[in-house]
């Protein structure tokens, strides 16, 4: 994975709303392993300082960056922002979310809310998003992370920007599939935010 360097900017700021407390867990994933910060970025693939930054809630990391230091933690998404455990790997295991339901996490790029949030240990993780970023500067740093993407758009119009491609603006009913090991974000183009729904496998 490749680390952050110091002379990218950390993930944004701005702190988790809600009682979740992602600094604590963190904290209490690293010490459980017995992992110092360094030892946790070269897993992650996250600079040290913006780790220790995110324990200290001092920066809200986007999905994808909570995307890779989950899979550095070896534990899923979901197990990663959720303080109890879920419903594990079992034979015809099934999940519901409802409309107006699902698990929020909140950035600064999106409103995002985690979808059949109780199941953990998924394949992959589904995500329902309002992305509120307008610009690729309202981004601290360009995410990157190991896994297979698929996005489409539900509502309004979103562009993703990459640094080997150039900017894919996504329409309602659009869709995209992606690998996420290149630098990328996304914004929201037109009247209204885009809302879509993510499936991230890693």
């Amino acid at each position: 994975m490749n680390i952050l360097s110091p002379e990218q900017k950390e993930p944004e700021s701005g702190g988790l709303p809600g009682s979740f407390d992602i600094g604590l867990r963190l904290s209490q994933l690293r010490r459980e392993r017995g992992w110092t910060l360094q030892q946790a970025s070269k897993r992650t693939g996250v600079s040290s300082s913006a780790l220790s930054k995110i324990e200290r809630n001092e920066l809200s990391p986007t999905i994808s960056t909570v995307q890779r230091v989950a899979s550095g933690y070896g534990v899923d998404v979901v197990t990663l922002l959720n303080e109890k455990d879920g419903s594990r790997s079992l034979a015809g295991r099934r999940s519901v979310t409802r409309a107006g339901e699902g698990r929020p996490y909140q950035s600064n790029s999106c409103a995002n809310t985690l979808l059949c949030a109780d199941l953990i240990d998924k394949r992959m993780t589904p995500i329902r998003s309002i992305v509120t970023a307008r610009s690729p500067d309202d981004y601290g740093s360009w995410p990157v992370n190991d896994a297979e993407i698929f996005v489409t758009v539900i509502r309004g119009t979103m562009v993703v920007h990459s640094e080997i491609y150039e900017p894919l603006v996504l329409n309602q009913g659009d869709s995209l599939y992606y690998d996420a090991s290149s630098p990328h974000v996304w914004t929201s183009e037109g009247p209204e935010d885009a809302e879509v729904v993510w499936v991230i496998v890693s």
